[in-house]
């Protein structure tokens, strides 16, 4: 394969311009010329002829303006119409709806996408409708590694086994190709492929839309990448959470019950069957959306297996849920770990512990508050709690929960959303989750995050 030397349209376009400007300089003469000599029949052909002339050097020199601003306006729109596409990384079904894109809107004769291994879309001439699958050639290959822009010329020998494509003596042969990388964070995924009935047809206008097409997907193909890093962060913060927080309560729940056994075997028994399906619904409801009623009930169990061990006299909760906010989606185990927190570090060691669960909302807000009569603590403690320290060890661990919990607010209800705290020491702790225009969506069956 030979690489392409560009196309001569460029120089054309020059030409024709410097055409117009000698022919109207001519005819200006002419015009002064016929003038002088009183020659009205010259005159005329000259003023016709000169008029003529400023028409097509307005078309040339002024409709580039118009053109470019067209051409804004397609590129806007096809940014818009990939980026949905593109939402879901780099598929086989959005590589398909790309391609068909793209080919109606520049002057390529087929065009395919690939990912590091195969190839995921082929549209335009050649091919049976859409095909897709087969292997990568060398030339791709190459663009995979190298990370550049390439461009060839008799591309038949750089082309991608694809499936659906037709050949024989009656496929049109297609003489020249340009290849660019689709990279994410200067890795590249993938390559998108335009190929060229002629070799003139692929000049520099051609390599700039590609260049930035490339760069145009690869942006969106990125984005993606960093809301499925987002969302895998998450949720292995909240594997990490349960990891350290579980056996704490584990083995408290199982020493409990191990004594109910003796003393109200009963009471053992209906505990037994709250914590197996605390610890289920635990477990399934860290990946996904829940109604924030299920969130609320794994709460309540949570407290039932507590007050067991401490006492039904040491816990009282109490709940006031606002009409519509019971359905509310939110990520679970996001209620549980505050109201732990009350009671593993708010409690005193006598006399009762208070916990007031309200859901309200606050225009287009959700507000979640948990208020506890207990211990409290100081401004500093306060402060740290939320710092990126508390994970290791400060607040005497509560920082743990609640910096998971505002992370996860954060994450999936915007950065107006997130965490609250006031506490003042030996009266009490109140922390408030605020989850952004959540309530503009109650009542209409749309509670999913922004």
């Amino acid at each position: 394969m030979s690489r392409l030397a560009l196309g001569p349209s460029s120089r054309s376009a020059l030409l024709i311009r410097l055409v117009l400007a000698v022919a109207t300089v001519g005819m200006l003469c002419l015009l002064a010329w016929s003038i002088i000599r009183d020659n009205l029949a010259a005159a005329a052909v000259a003023g016709g002829t000169l008029a003529v002339l400023i028409v097509l050097e307005g078309s040339v020199f002024l409709a580039p303006d118009d053109l470019r601003s067209q051409a804004m306006r397609r590129t806007l729109s096809l940014a818009s119409a990939t980026l949905g596409h593109m939402s879901s990384g780099l598929t086989r079904e959005g590589s398909v709806a790309v391609c068909q894109l793209l080919l109606a809107e520049t002057g390529a004769t087929a065009i395919a996408i690939t990912n590091t291994r195969a190839v995921l879309a082929y549209v335009g001439e050649g091919t049976l409708g859409v095909g897709g699958g087969g292997p990568l050639s060398d030339a791709t290959r190459e663009v995979l590694k190298s990370g550049r822009v390439l461009t060839f010329t008799n591309p038949a020998t750089a082309s991608d086994g694809m499936a659906g494509s037709s050949t024989g003596k009656d496929a049109p042969r297609l003489r020249a190709a340009v290849f660019a990388p689709l990279k994410v964070a200067d890795h590249c995924v993938g390559t998108i492929k335009f190929y060229y009935r002629h070799s003139h047809e692929l000049d520099r206008t051609q390599l700039t839309i590609v260049r930035g097409f490339a760069e145009l997907l690869s942006t969106q193909l990125s984005t993606h990448e960093l809301e499925r890093q987002a969302e895998l962060t998450a949720h292995a913060e909240v594997k990490a959470l349960q990891a350290q927080i579980n056996p704490h309560f584990l083995f408290n729940a199982l020493n409990t019950m191990a004594a109910l056994t003796r003393t109200d075997p009963a009471r053992a028994r209906d505990l037994l069957r709250e914590f197996a399906v605390y610890y289920r619904c635990q477990l399934e409801s860290t990946e996904s959306l829940i109604p924030l009623q299920e969130e609320l009930a794994q709460t309540r169990r949570y407290l039932k297996i507590e007050k067991a061990r401490f006492g039904d006299d040491r816990i009282v909760e109490s709940e006031m849920v606002g009409e519509g906010c019971e359905n509310v989606m939110v990520p679970g185990f996001i209620v549980q770990p505050i109201v732990e927190n009350s009671v593993r570090h708010g409690m005193r060691d006598e006399g009762m512990l208070h916990i007031d669960i309200q859901v309200t909302t606050d225009g287009d807000d959700v507000l979640l508050a948990v208020a506890d009569d207990g211990v409290g603590m100081d401004v500093d403690a306060e402060r740290r709690l939320m710092d990126a320290d508390a994970s290791r060890g400060g607040a005497r661990g509560t920082g743990v929960a609640l910096r998971n919990v505002a992370d996860r607010v954060r994450h999936f209800y915007g950065e107006h959303s997130g965490v609250e705290i006031m506490s003042k020491q030996g009266e009490g702790t109140v922390v408030t989750l605020r989850l952004a225009r959540v309530a503009l969506r109650i009542g209409r069956h749309e509670n999913n995050p922004v």
